[in-house]
């Protein structure tokens, strides 16, 4: 606190304008970025395999996009589906708002090359806009499955 309090007065007295403020009293000593969860490692681990394996057509499933799919768009084109709306536009990304919980949403040999990380556990819950169906993750999964074509890469 002693540190935040004396750097507090140090911009004060050289910025005029106004102020929110927020203390962050850690970052002085935490290290550059967190790669000791999982997401850091299968967003580096199945990119490199979709870089390696070069699909002619990688579909993903509701992954992060400040994560796995940054990763992807930064060296060729990814096709998203996610029940939430993205209202930007991120070069290389094409999305498509879609529940695939409907038994209805049809993709049959839609792609070679399809990608779900952490995402259908949370099919059926209820917390993106989804009904809530505690067996909304089977009738995704069939979706998902239904979607590849034959003697596709599968990355569940």
């Amino acid at each position: 606190m002693p540190r935040f309090i004396r750097d507090y007065f140090r911009f004060r007295s050289k910025y005029k304008g106004r102020l929110n403020i927020k203390p962050c009293l850690h970052d002085w000593y935490e290290e550059s970025g967190n790669i000791r969860n999982e997401y850091f490692w299968q967003d580096l681990l199945v990119a490199k395999d979709i870089f390696s394996s070069m699909p002619e057509k990688h579909v993903d499933i509701g992954s992060r996009i400040d994560g796995f799919i940054a990763h992807i768009a930064s060296f060729r084109e990814i096709e998203i589906f996610d029940i939430r709306p993205i209202t930007a536009h991120i070069p290389g990304v094409i999305f498509k708002q879609a529940d695939l919980m409907n038994p209805e949403y049809n993709l049959i040999d839609y792609c070679d090359s399809l990608s779900c990380l952490h995402t259908l556990e949370h099919f059926g819950l209820g917390r993106y806009g989804d009904p809530v169906d505690p067996l909304g993750f089977k009738q995704g999964f069939t979706n998902m499955a239904s979607s590849l074509k034959k003697g596709a890469l599968r990355r569940f």
